[in-house]
């Protein structure tokens, strides 16, 4: 399978940010993923090697309010909020941003938001 050279230059990017960012127990890891349709994020513990939250555009209570976001910045920014209500049900309040390899901007940036917006600190 031949990977687009963006992609390429995303995973190299991912590399770099990886090699700097750990997650902890006192304070996991926030990762972004997005594709062409849909948005997900994980909060993942690096020591141990768990995922602690899971939210993504197809998890069931999500997709409800999703249907009244107009725009996909308004959905990333929605999927953000429901990440921070997750972690904080489960007493994680401060988190470290991976972005993933994307840039900072657009939709990578409204998921940030809406995770601040919904209680997490990073």
């Amino acid at each position: 399978m031949i990977q687009r050279k963006h992609n390429g230059n995303r995973l190299k990017k991912k590399i770099r940010i990886r090699k700097k960012i750990r997650g902890t127990p006192e304070r996991p890891r926030l990762v972004v993923f997005r594709s062409a349709r849909h948005a997900y994020a994980q909060i993942v513990d690096d020591l141990s090697a768990k995922t602690l939250v899971s939210v993504s555009s197809l998890t069931k209570d999500v997709q409800e309010e999703l249907k009244k976001a107009k725009s996909p910045i308004e959905k990333f920014k929605l999927i953000g909020v429901a990440a921070a209500k997750k972690a904080l049900e489960k007493n994680i309040k401060e988190v470290v941003f991976d972005r993933n390899g994307y840039l900072y901007h657009g939709r990578v940036k409204a998921l940030a938001e809406g995770a601040r917006e919904g209680g997490l600190k990073f």
